[in-house]
């Protein structure tokens, strides 16, 4: 018999009731199949455009029932969660409107060249998706990467049905939303196996080893994540995975800026240090502040406003166990001093702190290299130029790199922006890397162990995780797909010999 699932309310540790029950390998199949037997209905761009404009509508008809339940399994906030649905049903509208314009095709036609050195024959390029996505629902963002999130969009917009994995922080959001968009499936005439849900750890692994799962988006810790994407590229047939895994986004604070605006630095970083409670993936994690007192009234603002940030609950205990562990483990090293010690506040809620290392002392201690989720930072005093590009020769691959400038010029910015491109996806001027914007420019990724491949999971070319090219060779026009006829029946945008033709 499986057992049962669970909602726990984190401010008490209390379970609320129990809301399905974990997934049998044979749950497992019988999702996957649904999904994959959906591939052809979801092939029409325009039914499936449809359907995600209808699933916003769905999720925002629920919206109250939505925030409710995902506050009771959270804690994150009615105010925070209403926010992060809009940002859902933005991100579900904005791929509605990538499937249908087409330009993700990114077709191409090479006509026939007789005349070229070598002979060039006809060739036509176009991507196709890959088939049935695993999604596995991130703890700390509900909705915005979760059942409805951006991998579950970017993958319905290419054409890929969706089998989620739920996160067990939240099951009963999960089921909420998972009918929400089997209501706009059923709606817009697709079938209701378009996106599927499961729950339960062994799913997970079941689900990156079925035959017919294509590919992988996966939004977590580093020791989870690295282990799907190992069991992905074990299977006889490997399958991407694109991974999120973990980033200690640094923050370089030049001299000139600490001179500037110390205070006002110190006081901006704290509150994106404990935005969302610290457990956002771009939380500056490790910021480098010059030695000297313009450092010290930059470290003394950033100390007092976290002393002063009330308590808060974490998502859930094993979050918070890790939490105080990291915090202790990081705090008892040689050379650290925590002038606001990280701790716990009664049975289950923590203190944010802030724990300083010199320049000298980060070497011996990889572990402040490393993420730890919730709210704390490490401060790293520098005392030259030399000891800043050694600890930046150090700093692992990170979604996000942060920058403070003077404002009206800074001797060391051309070189730490050329700097900062090596290891990071994003980089940020005099402002903080919390708070991800959803456009067409954006990209959310970063070396290993940012994420697992060089995609982005946020904004409009995150649907290129779920597609691949395919190029016909003189193929007759009537055998063509239609995307790639000669007379553009479906009036797609593409490149014909070298130039744009729309």
């Amino acid at each position: 018999m499986s057992a049962p699932v669970w909602s726990v309310d984190p401010r008490t540790g209390g379970r609320r009731e129990p809301v399905t029950t974990e997934a049998t390998s044979t749950d497992v199949d019988r999702a996957v199949r649904a999904a994959h037997g959906s591939r052809v209905a979801l092939s029409d761009r325009t039914a499936r455009a449809r359907f995600l404009r209808e699933a916003a509508q769905e999720l925002e008809r629920d919206r109250d029932r939505l925030v409710s339940v995902a506050d009771a399994e959270t804690a994150l906030g009615a105010i925070r969660l209403a926010g992060e649905i809009g940002r859902t049903c933005g991100q579900l509208r904005a791929f509605a409107e990538i499937a249908a314009a087409g330009n993700y095709l990114a077709i191409i036609i090479d006509h026939a060249d007789g005349t070229a050195t070598p002979p060039r024959p006809d060739l036509r390029r176009y991507k196709i998706p890959l088939g049935v996505v695993a999604v596995y629902a991130a703890s700390n963002f509900p909705f915005a990467f979760s059942v409805a999130g951006g991998d579950t969009a970017s993958a319905l917009a290419a054409g890929c049905p969706v089998v989620v994995k739920a996160h067990p922080d939240h099951p009963a959001t999960s089921e909420l939303t998972a009918a929400a968009l089997a209501r706009a499936a059923e709606r817009t005439g697709l079938p209701s196996g378009v996106v599927q849900l499961v729950h339960g750890f062994e799913a997970g692994a079941e689900l990156v080893r079925h035959p017919l799962v294509a590919a992988a988006g996966f939004t977590g810790s580093i020791r989870g994540g690295r282990a799907l994407f190992d069991a992905a590229a074990a299977r006889p047939a490997p399958i991407p995975f694109h991974g999120e895994l973990g980033s200690v986004n640094p923050v370089v604070i030049t001299a000139a800026a600490a001179a500037e605006r110390a205070e006002r630095i110190g006081t901006s970083l704290a509150a994106s240090v404990t935005l969302g409670h610290g457990q956002f993936c771009v939380k500056p994690g490790l910021v480098l502040v010059p030695a000297g007192p313009d450092g010290d009234r930059l470290v003394a603002s950033l100390a007092r406003a976290l002393a002063e940030t009330a308590p808060n609950v974490l998502l859930d205990s094993r979050i918070r166990e890790n939490f105080l562990r990291g915090a202790a483990e990081r705090a008892g090293l040689a050379g650290a001093w925590a002038p606001v010690p990280a701790g716990a506040d009664g049975e289950h809620a923590v203190r944010a702190g802030l724990l300083t290392v010199s320049a000298d002392a980060i070497a011996d201690h990889d572990v402040l290299l490393e993420e730890c989720f919730g709210p704390i930072t490490v401060v790293v005093r520098y005392e030259s130029a030399e000891q800043l590009s050694g600890v930046l020769d150090r700093v692992p691959g990170s979604l996000t790199a942060t920058v403070q400038l003077a404002r009206d010029g800074d001797q060391q910015a051309d070189e730490l922006l050329t700097r900062m491109r090596e290891f990071a996806g994003r980089i940020v001027v005099n402002e903080w890397p919390t708070g991800v914007a959803v456009t067409a420019a954006q990209h959310h990724g970063g070396p290993y162990p940012a994420s697992t491949s060089t995609f982005t999971s946020v904004g409009a070319t995150a649907i290129e995780r779920w597609l691949r090219p395919v190029a016909f060779q003189n193929t007759p026009d009537a055998l063509l797909p239609p995307e790639l006829r000669e007379a553009n029946p479906l009036a797609l945008p593409r490149w014909v010999d070298g130039r744009p033709c729309a």
